[in-house]
């Protein structure tokens, strides 16, 4: 059976109504994408995914009497509790130091809301250094790793997508991999699905010889792992603990020994950090257990009352607030990788693509949603994982969460707010050093001085009368 029969039969005729205009070149040209992506999911499996993805969706069914916060066993804060910090960052540099930590960084995201055709990675937030989140992200790297005097350098896997691959590795090489060695790098590309039309019925061309495709969401972090080599080649390097992460926050510890050692101590498999909520209104995703296990529920699927209930301690109940920082165990991706990738669900997200209209051969720029992209979410994972294998970390959030989702001048989480954020944490390390920083003054620290507030003790007693950037 061809590639064009094989899509007639399943329904998808539509994609061939320019053939009789196409050149010998582009009926090839359409056959070989249409083929590749066959290889990877059926036309009509694709579809019958999409109808499914459509019906969760629309379930107004969903049950959340069984949801209850994290059991003690699971759920612990180190917030002002430096000696168990202590405790488990000495675990974790243990870890480090024999060379059995690995970093996932997921930085498939274009800077389009920032404004910026670059990869998200490569944008400036406006420090006084003028570095990119790639650079800020580097240079804790390889702080973290001379503090743990590790065996070997740290690997950092970083999953890209096909618009902003070529761009990142340009940028790594200009920049000349920030001083890591170029062979701790190692990128690979997250997986991508056709969209369909608003039914979920019917593909959607991006050109006369392609289809419109997408990057199939932070859930496709499992199948990349699997599909290149990623976990093969954590192998090799006798990998034991996975720090993952999201390009976005300016304020990530990577590698972070104290994460790490929390999961090692307590036996986890798979852990996650939080951060509390600001109050009960903050419109974000909550780690909680649900039917007994472990889940992350969205926002709007609790109710009011139970958004705003407290604990005994005057705390809001529900206040684990998912930021999409995980710890795996490497027994875990090897035992369970290949299940998760059969059995995760998608989702549907309705979105203004262009496309190519092949009837009249011209193309469509929609300003209303016009079509399905599907995406699998990272967390689908987690209630396949028992409670006693599973643990969340509460941190502080002004030490460790502090994302770049939105434009310069929006309410929050933009250039500003990171900004803000990632020069108060430094000048407060510099004023419990002993510093003398002047009212309104805020300093810079470079992660290549401090990884965490340490090495910080030749600045006390030094004045700070002006902004500006401390460099090793």
């Amino acid at each position: 059976m061809s590639t064009r029969e094989l899509y007639e039969k399943c329904g998808q005729s539509s994609l061939f109504k320019h053939w009789d205009r196409l050149s010998k070149h582009e009926k090839q040209e359409l056959e070989k994408n249409l083929g590749e992506n066959a290889a990877r999911i059926r036309p009509d499996n694709l579809v019958q995914v999409c109808q499914e993805a459509i019906r969760l969706a629309n379930d107004n069914s969903k049950d959340v009497s069984r949801l209850e916060p994290l059991p003690s066993s699971s759920y612990e804060s180190i917030i002002s509790k430096p000696q168990l910090e202590r405790e488990y960052r000495e675990l974790g540099l243990d870890a480090l130091r024999r060379g059995e930590v690995a970093v996932v960084l997921m930085a498939g995201g274009q800077g389009t809301r920032l404004g910026s055709s670059e990869p998200k990675g490569c944008y400036n937030i406006g420090l006084p250094s003028g570095k990119s989140l790639f650079q800020i992200q580097a240079e804790k790297l390889a702080r973290i790793q001379r503090l743990a005097e590790a065996s070997a350098p740290i690997p950092w896997y970083i999953m890209t997508s096909k618009p902003t691959r070529a761009a990142t590795e340009r940028f790594f090489e200009d920049q000349k991999y920030f001083g890591l060695d170029k062979q701790q790098v190692v990128f690979f590309n997250q997986g991508t699905l056709p969209a369909l039309d608003l039914e979920g019925r019917h593909l959607l061309l991006g050109s006369p010889t392609e289809l419109v495709e997408s990057p199939d969401g932070n859930g496709g972090l499992y199948r990349a792992l699997q599909d290149k080599g990623i976990l093969e080649d954590m192998l090799h390097r006798n990998i034991k603990h996975i720090h993952m992460y999201c390009v976005d926050n300016v304020l990530v510890k990577l590698a972070d020994p104290v994460f790490i050692g929390f999961a090692i101590k307590n036996g986890f498999e798979l852990a996650t950090k939080a951060v509390r909520k600001r109050d009960a209104s903050e419109s974000v995703g909550l780690i909680a257990s649900k039917n007994s296990a472990p889940c992350v529920i969205e926002y709007s699927e609790i109710s009011k009352e139970m958004a705003e209930a407290t604990d005994k301690e005057g705390l809001l109940k529900f206040r684990a607030a998912n930021i999409v920082n995980h710890y795996y165990s490497v027994d875990l991706l090897k035992r369970e990788l290949g299940n998760w990738c059969d059995i995760m669900p998608y989702h549907i997200a309705k979105k203004k693509i262009p496309v190519y209209n092949n009837e009249k051969d011209s193309y469509y720029k929609p300003e209303v949603p016009n079509g399905i992209k599907l995406e699998q979410f990272i967390f689908d994972v987690f209630p396949y994982v028992p409670m006693g294998k599973f643990g969340c970390l509460e941190v502080e959030r002004s030490h460790e969460f502090s994302p770049l989702k939105n434009a310069s001048g929006t309410a929050n989480d933009n250039p500003e707010t990171s900004r803000a954020a990632f020069l108060e944490l430094g000048t407060s390390w510099l004023q419990q050093a002993g510093a003398d920083v002047c009212p309104g003054v805020l300093v810079e620290v470079s992660g290549s001085l401090s990884y965490g507030g340490e090495s910080l003790e030749k600045y006390k007693g030094h004045k700070f009368a002006v902004n500006l950037s401390i460099l090793q």
